[in-house]
């Protein structure tokens, strides 16, 4: 039972309130810059989703990156400021509107990808693949546990 399970509470919760999320983040957002990428890891979740599926919704791009709709008009209204996408109202309901890559935003994918690659293997480095695959499983439990 978990109540015998001697734990560090504050390490549990600074795992669980994003500390490693954050610090990750950060390493990303430096290897971006040295990289010559002008992007922000918020910016790359919406891109690496547009890169699988180009022309989705502003909705689909908050329920994809877990951001609440303000946020992501503001990292949209970034983004197209960059050149990186465009919003186009969608002919059917012109109230919609489809987020799309730009020349400029599907040039970035080869280099930003290995970048993010590049990131992670330092993020990960010695730790152990069955312990990874541990952690991994955990983490989904509670993202699952919390949903409820």
């Amino acid at each position: 039972m978990i109540e015998q399970f001697n734990f560090d509470i504050r390490l549990i919760f600074a795992i669980l309130n994003g500390k490693v999320s954050a610090a990750i983040n950060r390493k990303l957002h430096r290897n971006f810059r040295q990289g010559g990428l002008e992007i922000s890891p918020e910016q790359w979740t919406v891109l690496i989703f547009l890169w699988e599926k180009d022309g989705v919704t502003q909705q689909e791009l908050c329920n994809a990156t877990f951001k609440d709709k303000p946020s992501m008009t503001r990292l949209i209204d970034n983004m197209e400021r960059q050149h990186l996408v465009v919003r186009i109202s969608d002919k059917n309901d012109r109230r919609t509107n489809q987020v799309h890559l730009t020349r400029t935003g599907r040039d970035l994918e080869e280099q930003a990808r290995h970048i993010a690659n590049e990131t992670l293997k330092q993020a990960l480095t010695g730790i152990d693949l069955d312990d990874l695959k541990i952690s991994q499983d955990v983490m989904r439990k509670i993202f699952q546990n919390t949903q409820l």
